[in-house]
């Protein structure tokens, strides 16, 4: 488990820059404003305005949202904050979401114990379920324990995953000289072999490499101290030279281009 960087320096005012509205500030005040600014649980929307795409053409949300509808019991792993979980209501009376970054718990019960969810921590890859308790699980962007989720699905259930892949942003390491942030491939191929060996039944499989923009440098700077596996050992100080040549093509261009990589697996079990 990744331990992400602990937040708390003095704030800065959020600004919304849009494309190419970053020319009117500079790099050490957009890396600064990056830098300074609290994360809490899984919430992007700072970077609205300042990032755009990585969105494929399905809708998980959608998907989630007419099983969610189907279903009698309910697991949410890798919950984050709740963002997603609390948007698909109503929700079935038996849900359990876990998390497994400790400092989400708080957020992800603040928000999801009003709606009658049940928030269980994770660390490991074991699930804090009991053997056939639920019709459907929902992972987005989680680990996903092939295993796990076969225990604990009741016969006839549903898993819905959308996954991050191992391409993903890979761009971004290289325009920063860093090395890459995955060890092994993941992807689409992989995950739905390691499903089927643990018995589940694979019946929907897609996978996109949409685009990712970032309309400013702390837009960038932004997204690795929120996801931090992705420059294990990123700092500004560490990767200047490079964010200042990134911040300039983002000036002369517009924005900084790279793939995302996400895969969706619908699998059921028998």
């Amino acid at each position: 488990m990744i331990s992400r960087p602990q937040i708390g320096v003095r704030p800065f005012r959020p600004v919304r820059y849009g494309r190419r509205m970053s020319e009117r500030a500079t790099f050490e005040h957009l890396v600064a404003e990056a830098g300074a600014t609290t994360q809490e649980g899984w919430d992007f929307t700072w970077l609205t305005g300042r990032a755009s795409g990585s969105d494929p053409t399905w809708s998980y949300p959608d998907r989630a949202r007419e099983l969610v509808r189907h279903s009698a019991s309910l697991l949410d792993a890798d919950t984050g904050g709740g963002e997603l979980l609390s948007s698909l209501g109503p929700l079935p009376d038996r849900t359990v979401a876990v998390e497994g970054w400790e400092p989400n718990l708080p957020v992800a019960r603040g928000r999801l114990a009003p709606l009658g969810v049940d928030v269980r921590f994770a660390p490991g890859p074991e699930l804090p379920l009991a053997d056939r308790s639920v019709d459907l699980v929902l992972n987005r962007h989680g680990r996903l324990n092939p295993a796990e989720v076969a225990r604990v699905l009741t016969p006839g259930g549903t898993l819905l995953t959308q996954q991050v892949g191992s391409d993903d942003c890979t761009g971004i390491n290289e325009a920063l000289g860093a090395p890459e942030p995955y060890d092994r491939a993941w992807n689409a191929s992989v995950a739905a072999d390691r499903l089927t060996a643990a018995g589940l039944a694979v019946i929907d499989v897609r996978e996109q490499w949409p685009t990712l923009r970032f309309h400013d440098v702390g837009a960038l700077v932004y997204q690795l101290r929120a996801v931090p596996w992705q420059v294990r050992d990123f700092t500004v100080d560490r990767y200047e030279a490079a964010l200042r040549r990134i911040d300039a093509g983002i000036r002369a261009t517009g924005e900084f281009r790279v793939l995302a990589h996400r895969f969706l697996i619908e699998a059921r079990r028998s």
